[in-house]
């Protein structure tokens, strides 16, 4: 290699060579260690050290020199941040074993994880057989099967191999191809209604539909006359240590004529330093002249749907004629009840007006940012459409107002499911009530930041509709409604929605897709892997267009994310013991975007923080209250020394093992997209199962 000096002086001839002019360029660098640099192919001192050559080329050659170096620089920063990602990976997959070992022992194996265990088994079986034959190159050739001659038998191996390819094609791959094309059939099925929906939104937009409230100008104007209807507002929470502040406040600074709505906060907390913190809360905002109310059950049956029914049965429900219902993170702006509640006027067959929620923590995480997708899709598509066309969705549990008549015209709140929003709309809808769909009626609230919390609330999310189904199925067939009103419900609402979305997407990517690489007989089209799929996501992704970058793990999560979905889909159509199990999903506590501090710094700071009272015009009750929520946290304090150790989830970490197996398997065949998808799809698993997505908690 040429010394520096010999590169100097081989310049410096180029330059005595050229005497061409030319203009300066800047190279900006991307590394911010580099400086901008202002190479000139004039005179000057620069031209000694950067001369120019023939037609400006120099000046080209120059850039590209450095453009190769800053590349060259980028790539070796990649290669050891993943040579120190993969020498750091077995020591994470190791803890996270040990900790497994020592938190969850005691946990039986479920009936899918025995499943997938055996499909593993299988898969390491088969892989091996094909191994021994591509070393041996007994291997089938396409497209024809290489069936070897009696000469070319060797053994027992060798005979084992052939009494395995006969019994795969004449047992195997027939049940294996029937159940993939059903799987197909339905997944197109699916996909049509999903490219269905998203029509309807592109129409809705093109031409700017929206609900508008059938009495025209401004209601509220003073001096017409008109009187606020009386409204009630409810905060059914539990142990909402970390957003019941907020909460209370936003529900509290709503536009409202004070004398015409009451808050009741429905707290069903079981830990006694919270329920003193939420009720010393409501004291305070009641001494500002706000009505509001604590109540707090004894006997907390029924979960939500308990605690909603009890406060309706309280006497002085009968004076309010709306009730409006926000969970305990969400936190609706001062003029909520100004842009829902006209919808109601001169309109009496409506029963319900949902408002969109807003999330405060979506770029906190990878996991944050495709729950985001899922749920923009859901609020921007399913239900803007399903509210425009069919005056019918199912209602989110919060952030909506419903007219208190028809909740008492369709039963009121039961306690017969997890999802009691969904079981109210779906007799609501039953007994004739329309409901309305404000897309831009949006209420901040939180997305899970845990895998742990967010694989809990879609066990509750899939288990629930399922479970109800089962139990309003004979109401839904007995009705008085149209018969296309009854094939929506039953057909898309709960079976294509509900049900076969999950069946078919665990089924056919998780199941049946490693397996066919083990049976090559049972051959699964390549656009069932690749194209469809990529499309599907792209519709997915049009609500929320600043996550597009994120479209690839967005397809993979969904993947990954079907192993829950179908378990607890089958939990709850067949009652088993989870359909029934209601597990409060973890919050941290977002007021705003810009108000993102740690999990630990949160909940520190809300242990430790006492409500400031003023002494001189407390009470004494106030104070003695005082004193012994102080003790209350004290004791509190100090027995928070463990600490939750992340989980391992053997059904994504069996299903990783298999899928990866398949892959290796598809190497042997040649499958490109086959082999690409299996490869991605296990790291996805492999991931989600060692609980390496989301906020880590150590």
């Amino acid at each position: 290699m040429a010394s520096w000096s010999g590169f100097s002086r081989w310049w410096a001839r180029e330059k005595r060579q050229q005497q061409q002019k030319g203009t300066p360029v800047v190279v900006t660098m991307e590394n911010p260690n580099y400086s901008v640099l202002e190479i000139a192919a004039t005179g000057g001192c620069d031209d000694e050290a950067f001369p120019a050559m023939d037609k400006g080329h120099g000046k080209n050659a120059k850039q590209f020199t450095w453009v190769l170096l800053l590349k060259a620089h980028h790539a070796a920063g990649r290669l050891a941040s993943a040579a120190a990602l993969l020498w750091a990976l077995p020591g994470v997959v190791g803890k996270r074993l040990v900790s497994h070992r020592r938190v969850d022992a005691s946990e039986k194996p479920h009936l899918l994880l025995k499943l997938i265990k055996g499909f593993l088994f299988f898969s390491l079986v088969a892989l091996a057989f094909e191994l021994v034959a591509y070393w041996n190159r007994w291997h089938f050739r396409q497209p024809e099967m290489h069936l070897p001659e009696a000469i070319e038998i060797q053994g027992w191996i060798h005979s084992a191999y052939l009494s395995w390819l006969s019994f795969r094609a004449n047992y195997i791959a027939y049940p294996i191809q029937m159940l993939s094309n059903m799987c197909i059939v339905l997944f197109i099925i699916q996909s049509l209604d999903r490219l269905l929906l998203c029509f309807g939104c592109f129409w809705i937009r093109l031409k700017k539909i929206k609900p508008k409230p059938k009495v025209e100008g401004d209601p509220f104007k003073e001096g017409d006359g008109y009187k606020y209807p009386m409204v009630l507002v409810q905060i059914p929470m539990r142990n909402e240590r970390e957003v019941y502040e907020q909460s209370i406040s936003a529900v509290c600074e709503i536009d409202w004529p004070r004398d015409r709505f009451l808050i009741q906060v429905l707290d069903d907390s079981d830990d006694e330093t919270i329920q003193l913190l939420i009720s010393t809360e409501v004291s305070k905002w009641s001494q500002r002249g706000v009505n509001i109310v604590y109540r707090h059950r004894s006997v907390r049956t029924g979960y939500k749907a308990g605690n909603l029914k009890s406060a309706m049965s309280c006497e002085y429900v009968k004076d309010y004629e709306f009730v409006a219902i926000f969970d305990a993170d969400f936190q609706p702006n001062p003029d909520f009840l100004k842009l829902t509640i006209p919808h109601f006027m001169g309109n009496p067959e409506l029963g319900l007006v949902q408002a969109r929620w807003s999330f405060v923590n979506t770029n906190e995480n990878l996991l944050t940012r495709l729950q985001n997708i899922n749920l923009a899709f859901h609020f921007e598509v399913e239900q803007q459409v399903n509210g425009i066309f069919l005056n019918f969705f199912g209602f989110n549990g919060t952030a909506g107002v419903w007219r208190i008549k028809a909740l008492e015209d369709s039963g009121g709140w039961l306690e017969r499911t997890t999802v009691e929003d969904m079981d109210i709309a779906v007799r609501a809808h039953l007994h004739g009530w329309k409901f309305i769909f404000l897309n831009d009626v949006k209420v901040l609230c939180e997305v899970p930041e845990s895998f742990e919390a967010y694989r809990k609330q879609q066990h509750r999310w899939h288990s629930g509709p399922m479970h109800l189904f089962r139990i309003c199925l004979p109401a839904v067939i007995a009705s008085k409604i149209s018969i296309w009103k009854k094939a929506n419900l039953i057909l898309l609402f709960f079976l294509l929605r509900k049900l076969i979305l999950p069946f078919y997407s665990f089924t056919l990517f998780c199941v049946i897709l490693p397996l066919s690489m083990f049976v090559p007989e049972a051959e699964m089209p390549v656009w069932v892997i690749c194209y469809v799929p990529i499309v599907m996501s792209f519709l997915n992704i049009l609500p929320a267009l600043r996550s597009s970058p994120f479209i690839v793990p967005y397809l993979l999560f969904e993947n990954t994310m079907s192993v829950t979905k179908f378990n607890a889909m089958v939990s709850g159509l067949f009652e088993l013991g989870s359909s029934y199990e209601w597990v409060v999903t973890k919050k941290v506590g977002r007021s705003s975007e810009s108000d993102l501090p740690s999990t630990t710094d949160k909940e520190y700071s809300k242990r430790l923080s006492l409500p400031q009272f003023d002494r001189r015009r407390s009470s004494e009750s106030e104070l003695i209250e005082l004193t012994k929520m102080s003790k209350l946290q004290h004791v509190n304090a100090s027995s928070t020394s463990l600490k939750k150790a992340n989980k391992i989830y053997k059904k994504e970490l069996a299903l990783s093992f298999l899928l990866l197996t398949a892959a290796v398997r598809s190497l042997l065949s040649a499958q490109g997209v086959h082999f690409y998808f299996l490869l991605f799809q296990g790291v996805s698993f492999l991931v989600v199962g060692l609980d390496l997505i989301g906020e880590q908690i150590s």
